[in-house]
C-alpha cells in the first residue's frame, strides 16, 4: 500500500446541541486505497463524510483532505475531490452531454478541456447513440457508471462514493466495482459508503462506526479472523447489533 496519506483525521468531532454524532474519530486514508467507511443508519457514519467533504464545518478535531483542512478551506476541499451520491447527482432535465459540460464548469474546467473530456467520456461509457438524450432516459446502471465518470472529470485525487450502488442489481453493481478498482490501480483514492457487507469484502481497508465511536479499522482478512467469523456481514452485525 501507497505511505502517502490523502485523508488524516485526527479526533474529528461533530455536536447538535446536546447531541454528539461523532465522537472524537482518528484514522488515515492513504493514496489508491478503496477504504469502506460502514455503519448502521445513526452510527454518524453521513455526518463524518459531509465533514471531509466541507459541506459541515467540524465541531473540534482536525480533518485534512488532499493537503487541505475542511474546517479553514472547505470550498477548496469542494473541487479537489469528486463526490458521487446514492442520488447520482446528475440532472435527469439535462442530456448526457450537458451533464458533462454542466459538472466541467462548476469543476473549473476551460472549454477545451470540457469539449476533450465529453468526447473521452461519451467514447469510454459506450454511450455515442445516446449522447444527446436526456438522463432520464438511462437505464440506473448506466445514470450510475455516468455519475461515477462524471465525479472524475476534473481528475481529482480522491472520490467520496456515498452508497453509490443502492438499487442496482447484482450484475451491475460488480460492473461498477470493476470501474472502482481501475480507477484505484491508476491512483485515485476510493472512499466509500456501502450497506451491502460483500462489497466490504471488495475493499482494502474497512472502518466499521458505531454510534459515532469508530469500533474495527482494518484489511476485511484481518477484521474476519479478529471477530473469528467468516464474512464481514458476521462483523458487521458483532459490532453494530452486539450479536455474539
Amino acid at each position: 500500500m501507497n505511505e502517502e496519506k490523502i485523508i488524516q483525521v485526527e479526533n474529528l468531532t461533530k455536536k447538535f446541541g446536546d447531541f454528539t454524532a461523532v465522537k472524537g474519530i482518528t484514522f488515515d486514508v492513504y493514496k489508491g486505497e478503496i477504504f469502506g467507511f460502514l455503519g448502521a443508519n445513526g452510527a454518524g457514519k453521513t455526518t463524518a463524510m459531509k465533514m471531509l467533504i466541507g459541506i459541515s464545518k467540524p465541531t473540534s478535531g482536525k480533518a485534512i483532505v488532499a493537503d487541505l483542512d475542511v474546517a479553514t478551506q472547505a470550498d477548496l476541499v469542494k473541487k479537489s475531490i469528486g463526490y458521487m451520491s446514492q442520488k447520482f447527482s446528475l440532472y435527469d432535465d439535462l442530456t448526457i452531454k450537458e451533464n458533462i459540460t454542466f459538472f466541467g464548469g462548476i469543476y473549473g474546467l476551460s472549454r477545451k478541456q470540457i469539449k476533450e473530456k465529453t468526447i473521452q467520456l461519451v467514447q469510454e461509457l459506450e454511450m455515442q447513440n445516446v449522447a444527446d438524450n436526456l438522463v432520464s432516459s438511462l437505464p440506473l446502471g448506466w445514470k450510475q457508471k455516468l455519475s461515477f465518470s462524471v465525479a472524475l472529470l476534473h481528475e481529482p485525487k480522491i472520490v467520496f462514493l456515498d452508497e453509490p450502488t443502492g438499487g442496482v442489481d447484482p450484475i451491475t453493481r460488480r460492473q461498477f466495482w470493476e470501474m472502482i478498482y481501475t480507477q484505484a490501480y491508476k491512483g485515485t483514492t476510493i472512499f466509500v459508503t456501502t450497506h451491502y457487507m460483500d462489497e466490504a469484502e471488495y475493499c482494502d481497508r474497512v472502518s466499521i462506526m458505531v454510534d459515532g465511536v469508530i469500533e474495527a479499522l482494518n484489511t476485511p482478512k484481518k477484521l474476519k479472523e479478529q471477530f473469528k467469523v467468516d464474512s464481514m456481514n458476521e462483523v458487521f452485525l458483532k459490532l453494530a447489533r452486539n450479536i455474539e
